[in-house]
Parts: C-alpha cells; structure tokens; sequence
C-alpha cells in the first residue's frame, strides 16, 4: 500500500512539471460583471483610436484582448453607441495600497499603475480619483504583458507623406505623388504653416464611381476626382501646409489627358486595399483621418481640416456648377464651405460671360462628414454626364482653375 501512495505521488509530481503553468487572474473585490471597464463608441472611434485614447496601444496583447471580450474580428469596425469593454481591470481600492488592493508585492507595478490612473483623470478619461470613487483601472498588460511592442505610427508610409518641410532652407520639396513633372513642389509661402488638410478624392479602388461619356470615351469620376483634390494637395503644400493624400494611386500623379485612363489601383492611406462593400470602405477613409487626426493633435496642432471632391452625376440635361455639403452640426464645417464657395463666386463674376454662379451650401449627414473627428467638406465638381458641366473637369486648365479657386478659400 505505501508503494502504492509513493509511485501516485511521484506520478502526481512528474504530471504537475510537466503542465504549462496557466496564467492566474489577479483576485479582483468587485462583481464579475464589472471586472473590465467599459466605453460607449463615439463618432470617428476606430479600435486603435480608442485605444490610444486610453493608453493601451502600446502592447499588441491589449488589442488581442479587445477583440476577446468584445467577440470581435481583427480590424472589426466599432458601431456608435454600442458599448464596449476595454482591456483595463477594476478593483475596489481598499483605501490603503495600491499593492494589497490588488495582492502584489511589486512596488514600481503598483507605481505605474497609479501613474496610469493619474494620467487618465488628468485627460478626463475619467471623472475622479481612485482613492475618491475607490475604484482602481488596471490596465490589462501591466499584469500580463508589461513590455511595449508595439510603436505609434508616425504620419507617413512608405509613400512620402504631402508634408512640407521648412528644414535646411525648405528641405526635401519633391512629392512623388504627384508624379514626375509636378513632384518638386517650391514653397511659395508659408500661409498655411502648422495647419493640416486631409484630401480625399471620391470613390477608387473596385468603384469608379460615376461615368460619363464623351463619344467613344467613358469618364470615371473617381480619376477626375483624384486629379483635381492632387492639384489641391499640392497647393495646399506650396503654402506650408502639411496635407495627406487619403486615396493614393502611385501611377497616375497630376496629369494633363482630357480623357484620363479608368483604373482600379487606388488605395487608401496605409496601403489598405480599397474594400469592395460601401460602408467598410467609407470607415476605412474616416478611420485612416481620424487616427492621423488624433496624433496631430497630440502634437499640438490645433487647425485640421478634411475636403473630399467628388463628381456629381445627374440628369445629362442637368447643368450644376459646383457645390458644398456640411455637417448640420458642425458649425466649423459651414464656415469652411461658405469660404470655399464666396472663392468660386468671386471667380465666376470674374470669368463667366454672364457672371451668375448657383452653386450651393447645404447640410446633409453623410459617413464622411459625420464619421470624422475634423470639420470636414464634401465638394461636388460638376455632373459628369451633361457635355457643358463635362468641359468642367476634362480640361487640364479647368482642373488647375479649380484647384487654385479653392485654395483661394482657403487662404482668406
């Protein structure tokens, strides 16, 4: 019998070393139900931005556990106005330490994470203290994934981003996005000098948005689009800006064709393959300005503004000059699309026979004025299948005019 009680026991000790050690839940003093902290999605959120917003972006395992708790996909968009748990534990504070509270003896953890709570009632992530409300965040990879691995992405790709440069008498001034002819870029002034635009031409990718014709030849409004919001990007850089080029064709830069080859190339910000479905594809470009969005103004800019340029299609017997969309809520927003437009009249009284220019500015709560965190503009072109409004866009001379009167709106 005591043989058999020494060979279980060796049994027992040889199955214990060679188990993986499983990863223990920190003893937590409140509900279950309320162990992670959770957060409402607002307009503009994506994952990484609201992880950002809470300190958790560093640690790659933080997001890992996101998708977790929320049953999500990878990349998975957020909806606004659903809630969601983040990767930050809650414990009742005991009122003395940070350490017996939690059940560590690990003096600089518990430094940290009081740092950490500190750090978000300083950036009103929340509403009080922890020693006044006594309930204590614990982000997640403090406990189980201290080491960083994961780095903030800077505001470029592999693409050179459109940002000027004042550095060694005007630094490195070619652009390659705007292709061979036009990528040196001279600074002209420096006007616009710490603000930021992100220009986002309409459509691309598998969507070629609306198509005209002109005899034998088909008008796909996203490279009409893409050529004039690219002359805008330019100048807008030619006056100190820093712009972003959101939709991005490395082929086609600035080009002088009436007829500009259709094509299904274009990607969106990053190097993310355009999605074929509408609304993804709508949250790919708001979420892409809404993260450089974020890190800009953690570097203290204060002026963001976003453009997208669209071609309208109507009725061919519909004649449209061009026009503006704001959102109903977005004070800024109408501000910016009235001083676009007071430009375009201006030029028109200038350059039209009879003077006269209808375009409009309207309120309407589309994805791309709602979705970003920027006062943003929906400009439409002209309509691609009436032959007059055509003459708009196909002219390279057009296209340039174009771009200039809306940067002129912009300066004033």
């Amino acid at each position: 019998m005591m043989q058999k009680i020494l060979s279980l026991t060796i049994l027992m000790a040889y199955w214990l070393t060679i188990q993986p050690a499983q990863a223990q839940l920190p003893k937590a003093n409140v509900p279950e139900s309320n162990r992670y902290f959770t957060v409402q999605a607002v307009s503009g959120d994506g994952i990484y931005a609201l992880m950002r917003r809470y300190g958790l972006d560093g640690n790659s395992c933080n997001f890992t556990k996101f998708y977790t708790l929320n049953n999500l996909k990878k990349n998975a968009h957020l909806i606004v106005g659903r809630t969601y748990e983040l990767p930050i534990l809650l414990y009742e504070f005991n009122g003395r330490t940070i350490r017996s509270t939690i059940g560590i003896d690990d003096w600089n953890l518990a430094v940290r994470i009081q740092d950490y709570n500190e750090r978000m009632l300083a950036e009103k992530q929340r509403e009080q203290s922890f020693k006044d409300n006594r309930v204590l965040w614990v982000p997640y990879h403090e406990l189980y994934c201290p080491d960083p691995d994961l780095k903030i992405p800077e505001p470029v790709t592999e693409r050179q981003p459109e940002e000027a440069s004042d550095k060694a008498g005007g630094g490195n001034r070619r652009f390659p996005i705007f292709g061979p002819k036009y990528a040196y870029t001279p600074l002209e002034s420096t006007r616009l000098k710490g603000k930021v635009f992100y220009i986002v031409s309409g459509h691309g990718g598998p969507d070629p948005g609306a198509i005209g014709r002109r005899g034998e030849y088909s008008l796909c409004e996203d490279e009409y689009a893409y050529d004039v919001a690219l002359r805008l990007c330019r100048n807008l850089v030619a006056h100190g800006a820093t712009a972003y080029m959101i939709i991005r064709d490395d082929n086609d830069g600035i080009r002088s064709d009436k007829f500009l080859d259709c094509d299904y190339d274009e990607v969106v910000w990053g190097g993310q393959k355009i999605m074929r479905q509408q609304k993804p594809r709508l949250f790919q470009r708001s979420n892409a300005i809404n993260e450089l969005y974020e890190k800009n103004k953690a570097a203290g800019v204060a002026e963001q503004t976003t453009i997208i340029v669209h071609v309208d299609s109507r009725n061919k017997g519909e004649r449209k000059d061009v026009f503006f969309y704001y959102h109903p809520t977005s004070s800024e927003s109408k501000t910016v699309a009235l001083d676009l437009q007071r430009a375009l009249r201006k030029k028109y009284r200038k350059y039209r026979a009879n003077g006269q220019y209808h375009g409009t500015v309207t309120p309407r709560d589309l994805h791309m004025l709602r979705e970003t965190l920027t006062p943003s503009v929906y400009i439409e072109l002209a309509n691609i299948r009436n032959k007059f409004d055509q003459q708009r866009v196909i002219l390279e001379s057009n296209r340039q005019a174009l771009a200039d009167w809306l940067l002129e709106g912009i300066l004033d």
